[in-house]
């Protein structure tokens, strides 16, 4: 599948010098003493420029990019329609809160929710800055609506790093170690994880498990919502055995239960639709979005049933910065730039190419016990050959090896054992597989 790259930064690999560079050595000394350590980075370089499927640092050296930002630059960095929109709305204003005075953006990206996201219901929009605060005003919204308070997360989950976000998120370290206590009435369930489960556990037997405990510690009529990644992210790219999560689904639906899909990372082209959940015939009441949805400017969403939405008193929902303007200018662009160039499909093709080169990786190595994941959003779980003991060491040493020679890749998963790939969906198949050969040097060299 041709691909069509609105950038003049070459589409290769070139290491200048070694990594890192002098320029970002330089830079990282400054940062050391001005950037709280806390603040950690994947990779020792500083980046000058991005576009496509590359990323250039400030020595000149071209990395491939195979993690976009974390699920953000989808259409690639610095795409036309979000730069041009950008553009025009900075120039016209940047900012007047829409709480106090509004303005045709946030209703127009209001109205392509409706549209893009799951069934063909009434739906309302309400818009912020992150993931992390769409998914704490979701559960803002389940509560008010139903009158309940519980809320029942899955284990291996991501929900941010806000104190209601962390007791949704299942791992502890980096994300909740010393910052607790954390907001109360969170219960956690098991979800379905293929390749932990029982043998041949079914995804509505492991929907059924999930439905004792959460009955058994909680109460069907105590619950204001469930929620969950339909393809679970920083947990491991785990993809849920098929029935799971309309089974889920259906029992929300029979006990009152708000069934919130957090499409933060699998949402807007990710996995080849345009949300997660549509593979998996699930109509959500909630869905949460953000990252992949402005072409690299923070805003998010809670997208959901009109009247659900609308239970909230007004000016129970809002933020001085949230649907920013410029930000929702190139989320219009963004959206325009995925249906235009035809990315769902490319997501499609991304994985038909990945998941081969990918299984040949494999098959020559018995430490990848894994390969999952949906379009653009693939992962290899690494574990102690003949069995599924995760192997984190090995992870870390491939992902560095993988670094050290220009390609940038992310690592996962409640064990540490997982590699995840995240490539924009603008990237040529050559620098694709260029990337995917170094990845196959690592285990030949490391494994």
């Amino acid at each position: 599948m041709s691909t069509t790259v609105s950038t003049d930064l070459p589409q290769r690999r070139e290491l200048r010098t070694p990594l890192p560079g002098p320029r970002s050595l330089e830079l990282a000394q400054r940062r050391t003493a001005a950037v709280a350590a806390g603040v950690s980075s994947t990779m020792p370089v500083f980046v000058a420029r991005a576009g496509g499927g590359v990323i250039e640092d400030v020595d000149g050296n071209l990395l491939i990019d195979l993690g976009s930002g974390i699920a953000v630059t989808t259409v690639g960095n610095s795409d036309p329609r979000v730069v041009a929109g950008v553009q025009q709305q900075v120039a016209d204003f940047t900012h007047t809160c829409f709480m106090i005075s509004p303005y045709e953006g946030y209703v127009a990206v209001a109205e392509k929710l409706a549209a893009l996201t799951p069934g063909d219901h009434a739906k309302k929009s309400a818009l912020f800055n992150s993931g992390a605060e769409a998914v704490e005003n979701a559960i803002k919204i389940a509560r008010h609506a139903t009158g309940r308070t519980a809320v029942v997360a899955a284990d291996h989950a991501y929900h941010g790093r806000t104190n209601l976000t962390m007791a949704l998120t299942a791992k502890a370290m980096p994300y909740k170690k010393g910052f607790g206590p954390f907001a109360s009435d969170i219960y956690r369930v098991p979800a379905s994880y293929p390749l932990r489960d029982p043998a041949g556990m079914t995804g509505q037997e492991a929907a059924a498990r999930s439905i004792a405990i959460a009955e058994k510690t909680v109460g069907a009529d105590q619950i204001a919502a469930f929620i969950i990644e339909p393809l679970q992210g920083e947990g491991g790219f785990i993809v849920p055995a098929p029935g799971y999560l309309a089974a889920m689904a259906a029992w929300c639906r029979d006990n009152g239960i708000v069934f919130i899909a957090d499409e933060v990372q699998s949402g807007f082209a990710r996995t080849g639709t345009w949300f997660m959940s549509e593979q998996e015939d699930v109509i959500p009441d909630l869905v949460t979005t953000a990252k992949g949805i402005a072409g690299g400017l923070p805003l998010a969403a809670v997208t959901g049933r009109a009247e659900m939405m609308d239970a909230v008193h007004a000016g129970g929902l809002g933020g001085t910065y949230g649907g920013n303007p410029v930000a929702c200018a190139a989320a219009l662009g963004a959206i325009e730039t995925m249906a235009a160039d035809g990315l769902l499909a490319k997501a499609q093709h991304i994985e038909e190419v990945a998941t081969s080169r990918l299984r040949e990786i494999q098959a020559a190595h018995p430490q990848i016990g894994d390969i999952r994941g949906r379009g653009a959003m693939l992962a290899i779980e690494i574990v102690q050959p003949g069995g599924i003991e995760p192997d984190a060491a090995l992870t870390g040493a491939v992902a560095k090896y993988c670094h050290e020679r220009g390609v940038v890749v992310l690592t996962c998963g409640t064990f540490g054992n997982v590699i995840r790939l995240l490539p924009p969906l603008v990237i040529g198949d050559d620098l694709l597989l260029e990337g995917l050969g170094v990845l196959a040097e690592a285990f030949d060299e490391l494994a």
